[in-house]
């Protein structure tokens, strides 16, 4: 048995920020942990051919950074009794005190936790922090200072789409297996594990996605640079295919939590075992396209055009505005809403990029300007962000 957690949501369905769902497509399984019964590149001329395979020196480097960092890579079981294992997944290193960082859905409920290190040593740990926004939990374990070897936070806003980089993990209780690929994209979001009433799940910002293999039991490993250093922390895959015993086929279509969300939240979690996120209280579209813009007549195809604002929340009291208006033969859309261009100074393209500013950027009661066009004009408006509950 593998526990999956698989969401099914499909392709135009409106999105609420900060504070509920956006739409992802066909599948979506927090993965990656597994049940047991989870300089510019030079140019390539016209006569040359592009390698397939990885270069003989990135194979050698590659090998040079696995001996550098698997020492630093776990294996997590969780269980739900004495003989009950409920999921397995990955952790890592983060400080000599021995704390480890993983995905808070390979431990949650368990009702003991297993982490076990490349050198064999095998020990009990305990949840000491969580953040189910950011699917992370951070463990504690008591083991001699000589087994803990902290891996190294990298900068994820320097992550290039095109990037190599690597996954360390226990696919399947494989353990420690690198699989090698690149950065797909950036500025992703996901579905968080934390509810939001009646709205669905508030959102996480700023996913790396990845073609790196990511399989059930790499949920909470680290995703890593050609420096060996930890970029993201993997954490679902995306998926329409699945095993006859029901587990979920890698793709080529994974998502980690970025660093830069791991160096913000992080020392939150240890110092007072929780981190607080910004609430912003709006629905808006997800992305625009050619028909909806003529629909809306709207100027330009970029922006987050507000569909509903719910009531007494930051953005409603801020004077923000949703569509009111019937379109002709178009159901389920109102004109005449104001499309935000702009968060806290920094120009955001669609719903996913205004998630990933609020949270790298604010903080519950801060005060940022948000960039609207509004009646043929561009305005500023002061929002002073909520506390999500």
């Amino acid at each position: 048995m593998k526990r999956m957690l698989i969401i099914i949501v499909s392709l135009g369905m409106l999105a609420l920020a900060c504070a509920g769902i956006e739409t992802l497509p066909p599948t979506v399984a927090p993965t990656p942990t597994m049940e047991a019964t989870a300089s510019p590149s030079p140019a390539v001329t016209p006569t040359e051919t592009p390698a397939v395979n990885p270069p003989v020196e990135l194979i050698g480097g590659l090998a040079d950074l696995y001996e550098r960092v698997n020492p630093g890579v776990v294996a997590i079981f969780a269980y739900g009794g004495v003989d009950s294992m409920d999921a397995l997944g990955t952790g890592f290193v983060i400080d000599a005190e021995g704390h480890i960082l993983t995905n808070l859905h390979v431990v949650t409920d368990a009702d003991a936790i297993e982490v076990d290190f490349p050198s064999g040593v095998m020990t009990e740990a305990e949840v000491v922090a969580e953040d189910a926004d950011s699917d992370l939990a951070v463990l504690k374990v008591n083991v001699d200072a000589g087994e803990l070897h902290p891996l190294t936070l990298g900068d994820s806003s320097l992550v290039r789409v095109g990037d190599p980089v690597v996954a360390i993990g226990n696919p399947y209780g494989l353990y420690n297996t690198l699989t090698l690929g690149i950065v797909s994209a950036k500025g992703r979001t996901d579905e968080s594990l934390h509810a939001a009433g009646d709205s669905g799940y508030f959102l996480m910002g700023d996913m790396i996605q990845t073609d790196t293999a990511i399989n059930p039991g790499n949920s909470g490993g680290p995703l890593l640079n050609m420096k060996g250093e930890v970029i993201g922390v993997n954490r679902s895959i995306r998926s329409e295919s699945v095993t006859e015993s029901g587990d979920i086929v890698n793709s080529g279509l994974g998502f980690a939590i970025s660093s830069n969300i791991v160096r913000r939240v992080l020392p939150s979690l240890l110092e007072k075992g929780r981190y607080d996120y910004p609430y912003l209280g709006l629905t808006g579209l997800s992305e625009l396209h050619l028909k909806t813009i003529q629909a809306l007549e709207l100027p330009f195809g970029y922006g987050v055009y507000v569909t509903a604002v719910v009531e007494g929340g930051p953005a409603d009291r801020a004077g923000l505005r949703a569509g009111t208006e019937e379109i002709p033969d178009v159901e389920n859309l109102l004109k005449g809403g104001d499309l935000i261009v702009a968060v806290n100074g920094q120009t955001v393209r669609n719903f996913a990029e205004m998630i990933s500013v609020i949270v790298l950027t604010a903080e519950p009661e801060d005060t940022i300007p948000f960039a609207v066009y509004r009646d043929g004009g561009t305005v500023d408006i002061m929002v002073t962000l909520g506390l999500r509950q």
